[in-house]
Order: structure tokens, then C-alpha cells, then sequence
């Protein structure tokens, strides 16, 4: 274990401000976190008279914080003169000898994260751990204080504390008492070597691991030279072979488990013999030297230098990453590894990293085909064997890329696409992937871009008038008065530093759209009022506009208004903004009502293993649909603005299939035939439009998924499976669809972006996975006017670390530019509207009367004029 001594600015002052707490008399000794509930803290009153602890108690700054915890208030306790006193979990098994003065501390559940304080009067008398304090820095160890250290201090100093083994407490009680025997020295001296490439094998697991069980039925002993420390995310280090087998097929690489971080001695490039059985862990292999710590360091050299990485023909990269497991390797050019998801939060490991992927990103497979086909299942498979995550060992700081200093909004990005060169690793398993833990740190320009940032989209200037779908991730301006919503919730900026950035990168991102109309997907549902987030997003947007460019926004119709205020009762809602230079309003507003799923208790029920279950009620709801009719150019234009159910929380028919706490089977997400039935609602809605259609929106469902079948070109009798909607639905108060009913037929309504570009299209990213959840649908006479469809990627590829929100972004500082503005990105179609053409009346030319002798035809002439009968200029 290393610890780490660290002069804080909270210790200076305190140090400052209590001079005479130095020579106090009450410190503590002995330190114990032991396995399961075995914590106790010692005291100790190097006093000549008895100490009465009222205003004493025991804290803890957790995992880094720098605001301490109460853990045992000591009131009403004493403590004797050259006496010790136990703090201990109430429910530690100690073995404590008789006559040991011990009392219980409810709160003491101190781990290696921890640092411990005594305080007297609220004022620090003594600690131990740095605050803040370093990642299990004191995990599984007893520390006693040295006999010659019996002094308290406000800073710690781990010269004068002594490291013990986990679940030593014969020092308990007794001052000074000998430390457990300590275990005779390890030597390799006459030990049979076995080459580290024999212990990996040319297999997934190590071939000395029998099969069906987990680690080696004898200890081997190897011989290699440190590569890394693993200090956090992997305890222990890692060995490497000098010369190895040269067989591509066998690593010459392992890591040692010590289940602590390594002894300072242990550092790259220093040679060490260690001796412990051969495990497959959670698919890593290791040598596990955890119980006896059988290790010799020898001499101090040169680290092995990293080994180009490759994918063969014909391999998985997971096969590729096999071959180099534990061993320490470069990303360079010819790895042609690419970034899928960016330096953003990864739930399976609860830290921020970012995941890559061999040649190309990784799209979701039910955006390239339809759920349950064999062609989905088999991309889904192709996709898991696709991944590694690139890691930090201690987990990295709010805003900190670890391995790349300069990361920054502006020029130090990472992009979804970008190509990873000369980065340097351990490749390590664990959470089910294989992770390379960076060994040296990259520049800017080690990130090679195959779609960079542009300033603007390239349909922007396309077209007669261009149409876009924007998502604007949960717009709120609560935190600057705005109106309250229907559920009184904000899901937005929490401050107006925060709500002003998200408002001024919306309104970047919008300006550079050069929209005519714009739908909006989550903006708060807080009215149409002056204090309405709507409202105020279109006056930040208009002041950055000319009197031409400037928006004005749809209203509802009074009657249409829920509770005469909102569209709808959800906290957010969908909206449009129109520019009316260039279109003007045809028709009032309308409101597409959709779906809600009302399921009492008992209604379903569902069985496994024998045992019938019956729901416990359920409902659902979406948000409703917003259609607007345009003129333009003497053309009907309608577009509606949709944003179905999410994929997060489920639906009674999730719960049938036990789906309810799972990623659905399907790949759909949950509440997926929900969706289905606001697809049909939509469908029946506007089938009967007149002129030109256009769907926008975020509908919660990628390109070949469900409710984009039924609303395009889904036909029943040329499909492998049903599509069917939610069953026990209501639509506007009445009873919907008892049961779910199959859909037979699609809405027939054309994919533009499937039809100008592929299926392969995407403006949002999800476990590393690239798909549309934003589309632009339209009838066949709207197809015929698009000049252009574009997802300009300016979020669903970025970090979502430039976001507005600050709260675990550190000192990052955000921009002002259009870049992670949201979390979607957003879809701008290009139509043609051409003016109409004015064919001018061409002038009749004049007739020519023959004369017939003399002055006849001019007689003529004076007679017709005579009439009245003059000839038109």
C-alpha cells in the first residue's frame, strides 16, 4: 500500500487557527479496516490525568471529499491517563482480550477511501489519510502509529505509521504491541520458470487452468519485467516476457493481482520473479499472489517498448485483444481503431472513458435491420466482439481526460469517427469488454478526424426553404424565473450560468441551421406566455437575427390548452417555430392526441417455473403531437412535430415478458408496442392530409424498428414477425385498444434520410452504438421537393462533457459554440418551393388591312375608330 502524505489548504488553516493543538494529549493509534464489518478505530491519552471526551468525536471524508462525516460522537466518555479506548463497528468480530476498553460506533463504516479524524469542538486533533484522500489508499490493512510518533498531528505522515496485514488486531489494546510475524522472504532462487506466453496459451483462458474451473491446481512460478502499475482500476502490476515465443498467437504479458497497489519498489522497467496460481477472472488471466505475497524485485532497467497493436484477417477484435492480454501495446495507424463513443460516463463501470472500435463506429442493429432478424442478432454479436474501452487506472476527475491533458471545447475534442494513434496501454478484461488502461498521454493531433466539426450544415443554403427537427435536451429557464409546468419539475439547468450556456449554444446551433421552420422536442411545457421557455429561447434567438430571419412560434388554440395553459400535462412538450418572411400560418394549430396505457392491478399475469405472477397497475403516457399547416408559394405545406415514449421506462408488456428490469430481447427498448400505438394514432391522423406531409421529430425508435415500419412501408404478409400495438390503451379519456391488435399494413410515408443517403444514418449515440432516433418522414409529394436531408453531427459524436450542465465537469470550460448543444443531432431537410413563374400576355400584333384602290382602307380605318373599336397598347 502506498500512502500518500498531503498538506491540504483545509489542514493549513486549521493549523493556523489552532496552534496548541499539536502537544494534544488524545490521538489516534491504530487503524482497522479489516474484512466485512471489522472497523475499529484506537485511541490513545498520552495524558498524566484523565481526559473527559465531551466535544471529541470520529469523522470521515469520503471517497475524496473534503467536508467530513460524523462517525461516533464520544460525550459523556473518558478516557484514563496513558489509556486506550476502541471504536469499533458494532458488529466486528475483533477478538479483543478481556478488560480491553471498547464501545460501539453505529456509524463506523470507514473504507480504504476514507480518511478517519478525531476532533475536538469541531476543530481537527488528529487524522489519519490524506484529505482529500487518494482511492483505497487504507483498503483491507491494519495501520498502527509508531511508538516514536506518539504526537497528534492535523496532517498525515505515513513515515509515522506502520502497515499491517488485513484483519490483524492483536495490537488492539495494547500499545506498542509486537506486529503480527511477518512471512519469511520470497525467493524465486531454484524455482522452475515458466515462460509467461505458456501461461496464456494460444486460447481464451490460460491452458494450466483445468477445464471447468477458475484458477490452476498448482502455483507457478514467473519471471518478467514490470510494464505498469495497475494502483486503482486493476490492483497489482503488470509482467511482461523480454523476448517471448515471437508467436503471434500467445501474449507475452500478465497481470499480477495483489488485490493492493504495488510496493513503491515495483515500477516499470524493474525485473520481478512472483510465484501464485494461474486464474481466469472474470475472463481476465492472472497470477493471483493476494494471500501470500510471493514477490522479488530485481534489477532496475528499460520497460519493454510497446508492441504495435493489429486486428488479422479474419479475427474479432476481441480475438486480436486475446493475443495481447496483459502485455503493453501502441495504437498506431495500422490498428485503424476508431472512436464509438466519445470520453463520456460508462454505466457498466461507473467512471468516465471512452470506448473504440476496429475500423468503424458501431451502429445499432435495429437501425440497420428489423428486430429479431437473423441480420440484427448477428450485428449485435459482431458489435459485442467490437469493443474496447480505453481507460485510466485512478478513475479521472470531473472534466479530466487522464491520457489526453489538453482536452478542451474548442481545439483539444474528441469526435465518434476519430482514428486513436499512438496511444499507449495495458490491455486488461473486466465488465465483460477488454480495457486498454493508457500508459503515456496524446496530443490533439494523435487524433486522426474522418468527420470533423463544421461551422454550419451543408443543406443550410439548399433549397427554397429548409425544414429541421432539433431535440433541445430538457430546455428549462426555471433558474431565471420562468413559469412553473404542469408537474412542477425542472429537468433542466439547475443555474442561469448553466441555463444561459444551454440557451446561447441552442441558439448557435439554430442561426447556423438557417431553418424556416424548426421543431423543438423538449423544451419545458411551462405555456406561451412572456415567462415561457419557448418565449424565451425565441428572443435570445431573434436578437442574433435580422427583422428577415426572425421566428415567431405556433400557439395552441385556447380550447385545445391543457388547464387553459399548457399543451399537454408533461413536464416537457414539443413546439415549432416558424419564419414568417417565408411561410405563413394556413390553417390554426392542431393537436394530435396519443396514446396512454391504463392497466389496473391483476389485469395480466405471467408465469416461470410454475409460479404465476399478477401485475401491480400500470401507467404510461406520451407526449402529444403538434401539426401545423404552412402556405408557401400557394402550396399546402403540413408538418408535424412528434416525440414518442422513451426506451427507459416500461410498459405492461415489458413486464409480461419479464422485461421489466432488462434491456428487451428485441433490442427495441422498452414500451416499444406503446410506441407502435402512437404510431398507428399518427398514422390514422394524417392519412387523409391534403398537399404536402412532413414527419418530424424524435420518435424513440430507430431506422428499421417498429414504429418507423408501420408509419413507412411495413406489409404484415411479407414480414417474419408481428408488429402489434399495447394492449389496455385509452385515446383522449375513452377506451382505446383493450388488447393489442396486429398491424397489417403501413402508413406508406417515405424514410428521406433512408432514401438519400441508406440506412446507415444516425443522430444519436447510446452505448457506444450510432442510430437515428430523429427523422424526417414525408408522402410522396413532399419527396419529390427534398433537395437535400442532412444529421449534422454536431452532438450525438461530441462529449457530452460540453454540455451546459456543471455538475461533474470540474473546471472544464464550456463554449459558446454549437457543439454538444444537446444530446441528438439535428435533421435539416432541403424542399423546393419555386415562386411561381409569371408568363407575361404577349402584345397582339397589329392587323394589316390591304387596300383594295385608292384610299379605301383607309376609309376603313376612320369608320372602325368611329366604333370605338381602338386597338389596345
Amino acid at each position: 500500500m502506498k500512502m500518500v502524505t498531503k498538506l491540504t489548504s483545509l489542514s493549513l488553516a486549521m493549523a493556523a487557527a489552532m496552534p496548541m493543538m499539536a502537544s494534544a494529549e488524545v490521538m489516534i493509534t491504530e487503524y482497522v479496516e479489516g474484512s466485512s464489518n471489522n472497523k475499529a478505530i484506537e485511541i490513545y491519552n498520552s495524558g498524566t490525568a484523565t481526559v473527559d471526551l465531551t466535544g471529541y468525536k470520529l469523522v470521515q471524508y469520503r471517497n475524496g471529499d473534503t467536508a467530513a462525516t460524523d462517525m461516533a460522537l464520544l460525550d459523556g466518555q473518558t478516557i484514563g491517563a496513558k489509556k486506550l479506548k476502541i471504536i469499533k463497528n458494532p458488529s466486528a468480530a475483533l477478538g479483543l482480550a478481556a478488560g480491553v476498553d471498547a464501545i460501539d460506533g453505529n456509524a463506523i463504516y470507514f473504507n480504504g477511501s476514507d480518511a478517519v479524524a478525531l476532533m475536538k469542538d469541531g476543530v481537527i486533533v488528529d487524522v489519519i489519510g490524506a484529505i482529500p484522500t487518494p482511492t483505497d489508499w487504507g483498503k483491507d490493512v491494519t495501520i498502527q502509529r509508531k511508538m516514536d510518533a506518539l504526537s497528534a498531528s492535523m496532517t498525515f505522515d505515513e513515515t509515522k505509521w506502520t502497515t499491517l496485514p488485513q484483519d490483524t488486531f492483536s495490537g488492539l489494546g495494547s500499545l506498542g504491541a509486537a506486529p503480527a510475524p511477518s512471512a519469511p522472504v520470497f525467493s524465486c532462487k531454484g524455482a522452475k520458470i515458466v515462460p509467461i506466453y505458456q501461461v496464456q496459451g494460444a486460447g481464451e483462458s490460460s491452458p494450466l487452468v483445468p477445464e471447468g474451473k477458475y484458477e490452476s491446481d498448482a502455483e507457478v512460478t514467473v519471471r518478467g519485467v514490470v510494464t505498469a502499475r495497475g494502483d486503482s482500476l486493476f490492483k497489482g502490476f503488470y509482467l511482461q516476457e523480454v523476448n517471448g515465443d515471437n508467436s503471434p498467437y500467445t501474449s507475452d504479458g500478465v497481470f499480477v493481482f495483489l488485490d493492493a497497489a504495488a510496493p513503491d519498489s515495483i515500477q516499470p522497467g524493474v525485473e520481478v520473479c512472483v510465484q501464485g496460481k494461474v486464474k481466469e477472472y472474470y475472463g481476465l488471466t492472472q497470477i493471483d499472489i493476494k494471500a501470500d505475497k510471493k514477490f522479488e524485485v530485481g534489477a532496475q532497467g528499460e520497460a519493454p517498448a510497446a508492441t504495435p497493436f493489429y486486428v488479422a484477417d479474419g479475427e474479432t477484435l476481441a480475438e486480436a485483444l486475446e493475443r495481447y492480454e496483459g502485455m503493453n501495446i501502441e495504437l498506431d495507424a495500422g490498428s485503424d481503431m476508431k472512436v464509438s463513443r466519445t470520453f463520456s460516463y460508462d454505466y457498466a463501470a461507473r467512471r468516465n472513458n471512452m470506448l473504440a472500435s476496429y475500423k468503424a463506429p458501431l451502429m445499432k442493429p435495429t437501425q440497420l435491420y428489423p428486430a429479431m432478424s437473423d441480420e440484427a442478432i448477428a450485428l449485435a454479436k459482431v458489435n459485442a466482439a467490437n469493443q474496447l474501452f480505453i481507460e485510466s487506472d485512478f478513475k479521472a476527475a470531473d472534466g479530466v481526460v487522464p491520457y489526453f491533458p489538453d482536452f478542451n471545447a474548442e481545439t483539444g475534442y474528441i469526435r465518434t469517427g476519430d482514428q486513436l494513434t499512438n496511444l499507449q496501454g495495458v490491455v486488461g478484461y473486466s465488465y465483460g469488454a477488454y480495457r486498454l488502461v493508457a500508459t503515456n498521454t496524446v496530443v490533439a493531433g494523435d487524433f486522426i478526424r474522418n468527420n470533423d466539426r463544421t461551422d454550419a450544415p451543408e443543406v443550410a443554403t439548399l433549397g427554397d426553404i429548409r425544414v429541421a427537427s432539433f431535440n433541445v435536451l430538457n430546455f428549462f429557464n426555471d433558474a431565471v424565473g420562468g413559469d412553473a409546468n404542469p408537474g412542477g419539475s425542472n429537468r433542466g439547468a439547475l443555474t442561469e450560468e448553466d441555463m444561459l450556456k444551454q440557451r446561447t449554444k441552442i441558439v448557435s446551433a439554430i442561426t447556423a441551421m438557417n431553418a424556416d421552420i424548426v421543431g423543438l422536442m423538449e423544451i419545458a411545457n411551462n405555456g406561451f406566455g412572456e415567462q415561457s421557455a419557448i418565449q424565451n429561447l425565441l428572443t435570445a434567438l431573434n436578437a442574433e437575427l435580422t427583422a428577415d430571419e426572425a421566428y415567431s412560434f405556433v400557439e395552441l388554440e385556447a380550447a385545445d390548452k391543457f388547464e387553459g395553459k399548457y399543451f399537454g400535462s408533461d413536464a416537457i412538450t414539443v413546439g415549432m417555430l416558424y419564419r414568417a418572411k417565408t411561410v405563413s400560418l394556413a390553417s390554426p394549430a392542431k393537436v394530435i392526441i396519443t396514446p396512454e396505457q391504463h392497466a389496473a392491478e391483476g389485469v395480466a399475469t405471467r408465469e416461470k417455473a410454475g409460479k404465476v405472477e399478477t401485475n401491480t397497475g400500470n401507467d404510461a403516457y406520451q407526449r402529444h403531437s403538434l401539426a401545423q399547416t404552412f402556405s408557401i408559394q400557394d402550396k399546402k405545406l403540413t408538418v408535424v412535430v412528434n416525440h414518442f415514449k422513451s426506451k427507459g421506462s416500461g410498459c405492461l408488456e415489458d413486464w409480461v415478458s419479464f422485461e421489466d428490469k432488462s434491456d428487451p430481447a428485441d433490442m427495441q427498448g422498452k414500451c416499444n408496442e406503446f410506441r407502435v400505438s402512437a404510431a398507428k394514432v399518427l398514422g390514422e391522423s394524417l392519412k387523409d392530409v391534403e398537399g404536402d406531409l412532413l414527419v418530424i421529430g424524435d420518435l424513440n425508435a430507430y431506422g428499421m424498428e417498429d414504429p418507423l415500419r408501420v408509419l413507412t412501408d411495413y406489409d404484415a404478409s411479407q414480414s417474419d414477425r408481428d408488429i402489434v400495438t399495447a394492449s389496455w390503451t385509452t385515446l383522449n379519456g375513452k377506451i382505446y385498444e383493450k388488447e393489442g391488435t396486429k398491424i397489417e399494413k403501413g402508413y406508406g410515408l417515405i424514410n428521406l434520410n433512408t432514401k438519400a443517403h441508406g440506412v446507415s444514418t444516425y443522430s444519436y449515440s447510446y452505448n457506444g452504438e450510432l442510430g437515428n432516433l430523429d427523422h424526417a418522414l414525408g408522402n410522396a409529394s413532399l419527396a419529390a421537393k427534398v433537395v437535400g436531408i442532412e444529421d449534422w453531427h454536431i452532438n450525438s459524436v461530441e462529449s457530452t462533457l460540453f454540455e451546459y450542465p456543471s455538475k461533474f465537469t470540474g473546471d472544464l470550460l464550456k463554449s459558446d459554440n454549437a457543439f454538444s448543444a444537446s444530446d441528438h443531432d439535428p435533421v435539416i431537410v432541403a424542399l423546393s418551393y419555386p415562386a411561381p413563374v409569371v408568363t407575361p400576355e404577349p402584345e397582339p400584333k397589329p392587323e394589316v388591312v390591304k387596300r383594295s384602290g385608292g384610299s379605301l382602307g383607309y376609309l376603313v380605318l376612320m369608320m372602325l375608330a368611329g366604333f370605338g373599336l381602338r386597338r389596345r397598347s
